[in-house]
């Protein structure tokens, strides 16, 4: 199934950009998007969101079809934006996305957070082990990807044995936030943009150093079939940008390359929020 999403309205002969999507970062390009129309005279930006096979499969079909229309799409493909940088890849191998087209825009990293009541809430991860009383909500390792980075972060900074009776497991990220507000946990571990859907009941206090887990990066790529490579690589270039970063960072992403990712005003490099 294809849910098309509309950024601005289509007038006249205004050109349009169409990004294809996975499902879960269509806000941050539908937020993109509208960042960069601001910028173009004429341009506007459609998001077309797909699940990962069903996206590679319309790809193949835009790239061996003589006609988009037969490929079930009724206007070409300019950029693809799957979740994480594994689809793109094998893209590439394939020749369906341009050589070297691939930017990365967004980082996703663990946070820290705490209820917005709370006052005092630990400023770092080390320092839930010096709390003995602190309650840690997270996500089943098992279950969830949220999990099992969660247990990588404990393990890597040497908390595990100090949190081990100490933690709260929630079966998915809504259970860890469930946990957290309902007074079940005192703190808990998710990713910053599940904290920015909570944030005006919750605050994120630190972020995962990328030296112990590394972000997911999120990344576009321009289709070899885009009709209008210089505008493609306009809105790629757009979202390494110091404002589309700002767009970002205000929707709970990091940024790539920036060292330990930055979510959100007064986050020093160290991880730790400034009171």
């Amino acid at each position: 199934m294809v849910l098309f999403l509309w950024i601005g309205v289509e007038q006249g002969s205004a050109e349009t950009l169409v990004i294809l999507s996975s499902p879960g970062l269509a806000a941050p390009l539908q937020a993109l998007g509208s960042a960069f129309e601001a910028t173009q005279s004429g341009v506007w930006v459609r998001v077309v969101v797909e699940e990962a096979l069903d996206m590679r499969r319309r790809i193949a079909a835009v790239e061996n079809q003589p006609s988009w229309a037969e490929a079930g799409l009724r206007g070409p493909i300019h950029l693809i934006a799957p979740g994480g940088d594994e689809l793109i890849a094998r893209l590439e191998q394939k020749a369906y996305v341009l050589p070297n087209s691939r930017q990365a825009y967004a980082a996703v990293s663990l946070v820290l957070v705490a209820p917005e009541s709370v006052v005092e809430a630990p400023n770092s991860f080390e320092a839930l082990a010096r709390d003995p009383a602190l309650r840690v909500a997270v996500a089943d390792p098992v279950l969830t990807a949220l999990g099992q980075q969660t247990r990588e972060l404990v393990a890597g900074l040497g908390l595990t044995e100090a949190l081990g009776h100490r933690l709260d497991v929630a079966t998915d990220v809504e259970g860890v936030l469930s946990h957290l507000l309902n007074g079940q946990a005192d703190v808990g571990i998710v990713f910053g943009p599940d904290a920015y859907r909570y944030r005006e009941r919750i605050r994120m206090t630190a972020v995962a150093p990328e030296r112990v887990v590394k972000p997911v990066l999120h990344s576009l790529a321009m289709v070899r079939s885009c009709p209008n490579r210089e505008l493609g690589q306009a809105f790629l270039n757009f979202v390494r940008t110091a404002e589309a970063q700002a767009v970002l960072v205000a929707l709970g992403y990091g940024l790539p390359g920036s060292g330990d990712a930055r979510l959100g005003a007064g986050m020093p490099s160290g991880g730790e929020v400034r009171r």
